[in-house]
């Protein structure tokens, strides 16, 4: 069993990014990051079958903006590495949550260097910029909405209404770092933004071909590919109803609850297993001890 739950950590660390080099999140001892171990963020983002199936649906709403896809089609090889492109952004989540100050800033300047780099004409004839705090806010949003969405489906639905509102407040500094500019700070606000923000929203022929190349992305191993399409058939089935229209996804209800069920027997089976994740290693460098 022992040699079972190490190569399911080991698997589980690789898809997270936390086996990328450049963020210790032991060190400096005492160091709190940007919210420290009280927040509602490091409840939040600590479960990683929460997170994983989060983020990928916060991709397949963020792909639904034609100037945010537009740099993720022309400036990115996410043909070639949607896996390596997963494991970044898992590393910069962890990295922003759980480690250091300086370790979370350094992570922040160098996703804005990356951004200064990418702009170009959309095939609408309109500019884009990944720096452009209006695209920056779209993304940030998708992205937290989504976290919080499977945290409370699969991690813990109990998360009253005010500490809903306190995770997108604490969580909007790492949006206003990266440059995003009024950013929602409550469930009502968020609800109220994307509302407004439908009008510009288009599921067009690149959108689907960056949907595809995510369904279609090789699992690490033979061992993970069956829990990796559950996951982003949870992803699917966690988009609010109108990122579900746009995207043409028709789940009837017998196969949500398969899905819904399917993931619950299976998280627990990694919250087992995974014993040197983010949150772990965080708690550690705060002298607490490891459980929750």
């Amino acid at each position: 069993m022992e040699f079972l739950r190490q190569r399911i950590e080991r698997h589980v660390l690789s898809l997270s990014g936390l086996t990328l080099s450049g963020v210790d999140m032991e060190h400096p001892k005492g160091d709190p990051g940007l919210f420290g171990p009280d927040s509602v963020c490091w409840r939040v983002h600590s479960d990683f079958t929460s997170m994983l199936i989060g983020g990928i649906s916060a991709l397949m709403i963020q792909m639904l903006h034609p100037l945010a896809l537009a740099g993720v089609w022309e400036h990115s090889n996410f043909r070639q590495d949607m896996l390596g492109r997963l494991r970044r952004t898992g590393q910069f989540i962890a990295g922003t949550t759980f480690a250091s100050r300086a370790d979370a800033e350094r992570l922040i300047a160098r996703v804005c260097a990356i951004h200064d780099r990418v702009s170009g004409i959309a095939p609408d004839g309109r500019p884009y910029a990944a720096n452009d705090p209006h695209l920056l806010t779209w993304v940030h949003v998708a992205e937290v909405y989504s976290f919080l969405q499977s945290h409370l489906r699969y991690r813990n639905p109990h998360l009253s209404g005010a500490e809903q509102d306190r995770y997108y407040a604490e969580i909007a500094l790492v949006g206003e770092l990266l440059g995003a500019r009024d950013i929602p700070r409550s469930r009502q606000q968020v609800a109220d933004y994307f509302r407004a923000m439908q009008a510009e929203l288009l599921c067009d022929w690149r959108c689907r071909e960056v949907l595809d190349a995510l369904l279609d992305a090789p699992a690490p191993s033979t061992l993970t590919r069956p829990f990796g399409s559950l996951m982003l058939q949870a992803g699917i089935e966690l988009l609010p109803d109108w990122a579900t229209h746009l995207l043409g996804f028709h789940l009837a209800a017998p196969r949500r609850q398969l899905i819904r069920t399917a993931v619950r027997h299976s998280a627990p089976v990694l919250r087992w297993a995974v014993r040197n994740g983010s949150i772990h290693r965080a708690r550690r460098r705060m002298g607490m001890p490891p459980g929750g």
